[in-house]
């Protein structure tokens, strides 16, 4: 659909992106693209859209930012692939993750579709006014999860446990699909006081958290 493609930005997700496109056999270049590819922050899109000449089709790969943002263009769309990408990785990052698209025409929604598929990613479809609370639940999956493991091994690290062994037991989580065990799961409310007494008097600056999270478990 698209042979010749430009990516703007030479981050995370530039990277990776461009990566996977020249695997694909694209060509990734300046040169008269029928793709522009936007993977800048995302207080940024506005004002590099606004430097691209209009003509090509104009996409970014923002999660939470809507397509009004690439205006002037008409014919935009966008793909947020719902991975955590870093730069000591490349392309393979993308394969077997999910990606959000978005367009506003039938030939846009299927522009945005293959461009999904070629970077390995499986495509579904979310609205432009659901763009914030979509992107919210990803960053609870992603970002809070790097707080959560923080805060743990805050509290192993404290008591003389290593941070480490907590790695087996959050990726068996994973594995058993977050099936919830533990204090909480058997109504088991003593250990749980015995908890927040522990954290409050060792490290009273998690409290809050910890109790935040017993509320939000326990519902």
């Amino acid at each position: 659909m698209f042979d010749r493609v430009q990516v703007i930005g030479n981050g995370r997700a530039g990277q990776a992106i461009a990566g996977r496109l020249r695997e694909r056999g694209l060509t990734v270049d300046n040169h008269d693209p029928a793709l522009v590819i936007l993977c800048v922050p995302d207080t940024a899109i506005g004002t590099v859209a606004g430097d691209v000449p209009v003509g090509p089709w104009v996409a970014h790969v923002s999660g939470a930012t809507p397509l009004s943002a690439l205006s002037p263009h008409v014919n935009r769309f966008s793909v947020h692939p719902l991975q955590s990408l870093v730069l000591s990785r490349g392309p393979e990052q993308l394969d077997g993750a999910f990606s959000a698209v978005t367009a506003e025409s039938a030939d846009g929604w299927s522009r945005a579709r293959w461009l999904a598929t070629t970077l390995g990613l499986t495509s579904f479809d979310l609205s432009d006014e659901n763009r914030a609370l979509y992107h919210a639940g990803a960053a609870v999956a992603s970002n809070y999860l790097v707080t959560l493991y923080r805060t743990a091994s805050a509290l192993v690290a404290e008591a003389g446990a290593p941070p480490e062994a907590l790695l087996p037991l959050m990726r068996r989580t994973m594995e058993n699909g977050f099936e919830l065990t533990g204090p909480i799961a058997r109504g088991d409310w003593g250990t749980v006081a015995a908890h927040i007494d522990a954290v409050h008097a060792r490290r009273p600056d998690v409290e809050p958290l910890y109790r935040a999270l017993v509320e939000a478990t326990r519902t």
